[in-house]
């Protein structure tokens, strides 16, 4: 057997139902779903790392928690927009979307150019692991896209924030907090982007604006902000 059948075999073997109903309650399909915990895939993928072939052969084998695997041991350097494309366009859940995201995307040479195209698809999915991919790329400040990059990231909020599905728009409201938490400037545009798009007629839109202003505003990141320009 291969590597990726021996692991395979591994996971099967931690395979815990209760788990996986559980998961399903949160909207993760139980198909092929094993109810095998984030912290062992973590502990299991510091043996693997930066295996790139490994990576394909768990994704191929359609098996939820293997692909969060192949996520986690992937070389970002190996990565491909193509790979990327097909791996999201099979996205079917929240939670395989933001572990790959998270995991993988935004650590490759792509990942701005891929977020604002994902983003203008139609696929749930896909869709949200574009905003998804905004909110990460500002999670850290090596991440942060600058001047005009961001001002794509928030013309895409804007266009975004009117779409109702609940995986899209949460993603939405997501980079928009995010963004906005970044810097005292930043913040500022942030609060200017969601009080546009508080007025409009959606009510989808109204919700990404109103959350989104609540915690923006909040005393907690104003102090926070604040103490960034000191």
């Amino acid at each position: 057997m291969s590597l990726a059948d021996d692991i395979i075999v591994h996971l099967r073997s931690m395979a815990n139902p209760a788990n996986a109903a559980g998961m399903a309650r949160y909207g993760i399909k139980s198909d092929n779903t094993l109810g095998v915990s984030m912290p062992v895939l973590r502990t299991m993928a510091k043996s693997y790392r930066r295996n790139h072939e490994l990576a394909l052969a768990l994704w191929d084998s359609g098996i939820h928690e293997a692909r969060i695997l192949a996520s986690l041991v992937d070389d970002p350097k190996k990565v491909t927009p193509e790979q990327m494309d097909r791996w999201t366009a099979s996205f079917d859940s929240w939670d395989i979307c933001d572990q790959v995201v998270s995991n993988l995307w935004e650590t490759t040479p792509y990942a701005f150019e891929k977020a604002v195209e994902w983003v203008r698809r139609e696929e749930e999915f896909v869709k949200r692991a574009g905003f998804v991919l905004m909110a990460r790329l500002v999670v850290g400040a090596r991440n942060i896209p600058e001047g005009a990059r961001i001002e794509v990231f928030f013309a895409e909020i804007e266009h975004g924030a009117a779409d109702s599905r609940n995986y899209v728009k949460k993603a939405v409201n997501w980079a928009l907090r995010q963004i906005g938490k970044r810097s005292f400037e930043l913040n500022r545009r942030a609060i200017a982007v969601a009080e546009k798009i508080s007025r409009s007629h959606n009510p989808a839109a109204r919700w990404v604006a109103s959350d989104a202003l609540r915690e923006l505003r909040s005393p907690a990141v104003q102090a926070r902000l604040q103490a960034r320009i000191r």
